[in-house]
């Protein structure tokens, strides 16, 4: 397939750039094409916003972030990351939802991470369906103040594509995180779905407690889709639906980097961002420094999850019931944590779901007899 029929030259900023900028490290579709085969992560700007009735303008996003991240300094590693340009619109929108998952579907095909920035969050979707044909059942993050899960797209279909995801078929959605709801805004029967369906859901509040404890949710998922919504309004006005209250900028790239650094994560976008709303390009600047954390993770990955090396320290804790025993795993180097579900034998295509991320707090509650959470929801999906 011939990606460059799906895509729009932009216009790299004639900014007087400084020699260790972005911008001098990546490949950008300004003449050339990118030579996105050989890349680690593409960059895909996404100019669509018909699905939203409530954040018109969003389709400037990616071109405004990427004047803010291009005069970025250069991170560590070796930068192989193709900018491939602007997306070009289908006819409706449902045909950018197609374009959005052939484009990320060859791309996922070629190892290559999307990374995509602007429009609306329903673009999502795209992201979504890449993973289809790859036989796996998937881990969903969410990152937004409100769950999208209206019955209908009367509201648009930004507010109807989690719905629209989780009823899917076939149904490829192993487990689903929903990160930095508000419950003022949300109704309380939508939260109980989510968790009657072994779903996980993360209140504002429970984050900032401590964002540490989430790191083990962001590290199970393979694909995030984060509304610059979820992030407070003095930190990031860009966006018609902005609250008073949500994550600080600082909190947002907290979790950019945990999603850089999950080996497991293989595409992510940045949605919702809307520069008419901005001030002097602020929430520009927290979209970019959060790309810039993620990549920062992406470099610092560690891809050699073997449980049989000896830095994988093993811990069986007992029980009186059931389960009689439970299994944890420490990786030594980077003091993360693993705990295994055990899942029937005739249900095979739940292998890679079945070795958990996990806390130290879990290991310890089940030092006192008590099941952690993780493994109560994953084990109610296994069985």
């Amino acid at each position: 397939m011939n990606l460059r029929i799906f895509f729009d030259t932009i216009k790299v900023p004639s900014d007087n750039y400084e020699p260790s900028s972005w911008v001098n490290y990546i490949q950008t579709y300004s003449e050339e094409f990118p030579d996105w085969q050989n890349a680690d992560i593409a960059i895909i700007g996404i100019t669509e916003e018909r699905g939203s009735v409530h954040n018109k303008g969003a389709e400037k996003a990616a071109d405004a972030v990427r004047k803010k991240l291009y005069h970025l300094k250069k991170g560590s590693g070796s930068y192989k990351i193709a900018d491939l340009g602007n997306l070009r619109l289908g006819v409706n929108l449902q045909e950018s939802y197609l374009r959005l998952k052939e484009v990320c579907e060859l791309l996922l095909q070629h190892k290559v991470l999307p990374v995509l920035i602007g429009g609306t969050q329903d673009m999502d979707f795209g992201q979504f369906l890449a993973y289809e044909g790859f036989n796996n059942m998937i881990s969903i993050l969410n990152v937004d103040s409100a769950v999208d899960m209206y019955g209908s797209d009367e509201f648009g279909m930004s507010r109807h594509h989690i719905h629209k995801m989780l009823v899917h078929e076939p149904n490829f959605v192993f487990h689903y995180s929903h990160l930095a709801y508000q419950s003022y805004l949300n109704d309380p029967e939508t939260i109980s779905v989510l968790e009657k369906l072994y779903f996980e859901t993360y209140r504002l509040g429970q984050i900032r407690e401590s964002i540490e404890e989430i790191e083990p949710v962001i590290r199970n998922a393979d694909m995030m889709t984060f509304d610059v919504g979820a992030i407070r309004q003095s930190d990031a006005p860009g966006n018609k639906n902005a609250q008073p209250f949500g994550l600080t900028g600082e909190e947002a790239c907290q979790i950019a980097w945990y999603a850089g650094l999950n080996a497991k994560m293989s595409s992510v976008g940045f949605y919702e961002y809307n520069p008419e709303e901005d001030v002097k390009g602020q929430t520009a600047g927290v979209i970019a420094t959060m790309i810039w954390y993620f990549v920062e993770g992406y470099y610092l990955r560690k891809d050699d999850f073997d449980l049989n090396d000896p830095k994988y320290v093993k811990y069986i804790v007992s029980f009186q019931h059931e389960p009689h025993k439970l299994t944890f795993y420490k990786n030594s180097q980077t003091e993360k944590w693993w705990m295994e579900v055990p899942f029937p034998s005739n249900k095979t295509q739940y292998a890679r779901n079945s070795i958990v991320p996990c806390s130290y707090n879990d290991y310890q509650a089940a030092n006192k007899g008590e099941l952690p959470n993780r493994y109560i929801l994953t084990h109610a999906k296994l069985i």
